[in-house]
């Protein structure tokens, strides 16, 4: 069920929407080669925390690390580990903050240090693959809409996007209905009303879309490793548009 928060609510995912974009513009600011993907965990908690928040994919289903970290091929929910970061790798970081019982939820991909023309293409595209579908969010659109416009953008850009994961709706749960894939055809699913928060995530591949996941029971790679980006925002159904909850 698609629930319609009200203007409490929106206000309460407001501010963990505002930890979540302050963790990224931190975060930005801090990485460097050298660190390990599990610092780069810690650090995202500590803002968290020192926020009033509590990270939302701790424990969530089992996950074992306070947000996603995912490196190279990794496409999502890489675990934080003692992985050592290099100059020029690709790292997606997926963060979670919950405020009185609502969430906020982005990714963001990064290069640390140099990034090669592949990773700069692919990170440029991904974004502008987030904004092709946010645009497609108003009222009175359908959902499919979202998922056209990304996968349009990102196929016409050389890049590919996995059918196993998608956006969501998000609240009081980190996910809620409905889903919001990467792909489809337009004009389909439930009409877009003010008041549903989404998430919005498009994650991308430079060669092609399938992918695997590891014996740890999370980390998804791309089956023929290539590279892979993720950008999301959670945002606001408004009166005509959207609201980005996830930024500072």
């Amino acid at each position: 069920m698609i629930t319609i928060k009200d203007s409490r609510e929106i206000e309460l995912m407001r501010h963990a929407g505002h930890v979540v974009g302050l963790v990224h513009q931190e975060l930005e600011k801090w990485l460097k080669p050298g660190l390990t993907t599990k610092e780069v965990s810690d650090f995202c908690e500590k803002i968290i925390r020192e926020e009033g928040c509590t990270p939302s994919f701790l424990n969530l289903y089992g996950f074992p690390g306070a947000v996603c970290v995912s490196v190279g091929d990794t496409v999502v929910h890489g675990i934080p580990d003692n992985y050592v970061l290099k100059d020029g790798d690709i790292i997606s970081v997926d963060v979670g903050a919950c405020w009185k019982g609502y969430h906020g939820d982005s990714a963001w991909t990064y290069v640390v240090g140099t990034p090669s023309d592949d990773v700069k293409h692919l990170m440029e595209v991904t974004e502008a693959a987030l904004f092709a579908g946010l645009a497609q969010v108003k009222p009175g659109n359908r959902l499919s809409d979202i998922s056209h416009a990304v996968q349009t953008y990102l196929e016409s850009h050389g890049c590919t996007t996995p059918r196993d994961y998608t956006g969501h709706g998000i609240g009081t749960e980190v996910h809620e209905d409905p889903s919001v894939p990467n792909w489809g055809a337009p004009g389909r699913g439930p009409r877009l009303k003010k008041g549903m928060v989404l998430a919005i995530e498009p994650m991308a591949h430079l060669g092609g879309e399938e992918v695997y996941t590891l014996d740890d029971g999370w980390t998804v790679k791309t089956k023929d490793h290539s590279l892979a980006a993720h950008y999301e925002h959670t945002v606001a159904i408004t009166d005509d548009g959207y609201e980005i909850m996830t930024k500072v």
